[in-house]
């Protein structure tokens, strides 16, 4: 059986201002193997996004392990844990926060180029990716040219250039309408296919959730499967 793409272990997240103790993940474990979408369901504040920034070290627990190619990243230095996030993790937010100035093309290659690639060999990847994904004709047009739906799928490509193991989602329908949403959803499901990525996407959108592999959500805290009342 193969290893899990990714690996969480007794994640737990404890936020204190002013006095005050929420405690928004409770020894969450999750493990999601490779190909594998899942999706990530709860009411705001449930600590879906929590899960998902610890998921891509983006920010630490207060305990926990997280498994990421044979790696604990929070047992990294910053600096390993940064390449290793760049090499293995891709991130797609609700708001797609595509550089203005920049078009497509370059919006995409950026994340190659930061890695190291070639400016050349980056831009390829990410007209390869930006194909796949609808978008061959709109290579040169910058983000205030693009639909909102056109948008999130050049994020999803950005995501996606740096051939990450893991594809990481928080709400990234949620700010389009009913059937763009929809075209965006199959966009990221075939794309992650395609690549054999493992994806864990938090949604508000149940109908959306159904469609994939298995789907869970936060009970206090702790990762349980969803079953639908």
């Amino acid at each position: 059986m193969n290893k899990p793409a990714l690996s969480l272990k007794g994640i737990t997240r404890i936020y204190e201002t002013e006095g005050e103790r929420l405690e928004v993940l409770t020894d969450a474990d999750l493990d999601l193997n490779p190909g594998e979408l899942v999706g990530l369901v709860g009411p705001s504040g449930s600590g879906k996004s929590s899960l998902l920034h610890a998921a891509a070290l983006l920010e630490a627990p207060n305990a926990g392990e997280v498994w990421i190619g044979g790696q604990n990243g929070l047992a990294l230095s910053e600096r390993d844990r940064t390449a290793l996030r760049r090499r293995e993790v891709g991130f797609v937010y609700q708001f797609h926060h595509l550089l203005p100035e920049l078009d497509a093309l370059d919006n995409v290659a950026l994340p190659r180029m930061i890695s190291g690639t070639s400016h050349k060999v980056a831009r390829e990847a990410a007209e390869t990716q930006l194909t796949a994904l609808g978008l061959g004709g709109r290579l040169r047009h910058r983000p205030g040219q693009l639909s909102g739906g056109e948008q999130q799928r050049v994020a999803i490509a950005r995501a996606l250039v740096n051939e990450p193991r893991i594809l990481l989602a928080d709400e990234p329908t949620g700010n389009l309408d009913p059937a763009t949403s929809d075209q965006v959803f199959e966009a990221l499901a075939h794309a992650c296919r395609g690549a054999g990525a493992a994806a864990l996407i938090a949604t508000h959108n149940h109908e959306l959730a159904s469609r994939m592999d298995r789907v869970v959500t936060l009970d206090r805290g702790r990762v349980v499967p969803f079953t639908s009342a």
